[in-house]
């Protein structure tokens, strides 16, 4: 029998233990940190949808995470719906490792 989806103070525990862990990260980078800790989503357009939040927003925070954070892997971008598919890198898999829950 599988786990049953997080719940939603599940999910802001985790992403208060990320951003506790990563203090540099905006609320959002952290939710997606999460997202893909809890498996909620593990690409833009989905997160998005999930968490309710403009998918340009959602693509700068994966942007940020990739690129200056160094918490992403960028995996796939769909050209016209700009969906980017995300893993941990190396360094994201050292902190979602640190996360009880």
């Amino acid at each position: 029998m599988s786990e049953p989806p997080a719940d939603a103070e599940t999910f802001l525990a985790v992403t208060d233990s990320v951003a506790a862990l990563q203090p540099g990260l905006s609320t959002l980078e952290a939710g997606v940190m999460a997202a893909l800790h809890l498996d909620l989503a593990r690409d833009s357009r989905s997160f998005a949808r999930v968490f309710g939040i403009e998918h340009a927003l959602v693509l700068r925070a994966v942007e940020t995470l990739a690129s200056e954070a160094g918490l992403l892997t960028l995996q796939e971008r769909n050209a016209r719906t700009q969906r980017t598919r995300y893993g941990a890198s190396p360094a994201g898999d050292a902190v979602l490792a640190r996360l009880h829950g």
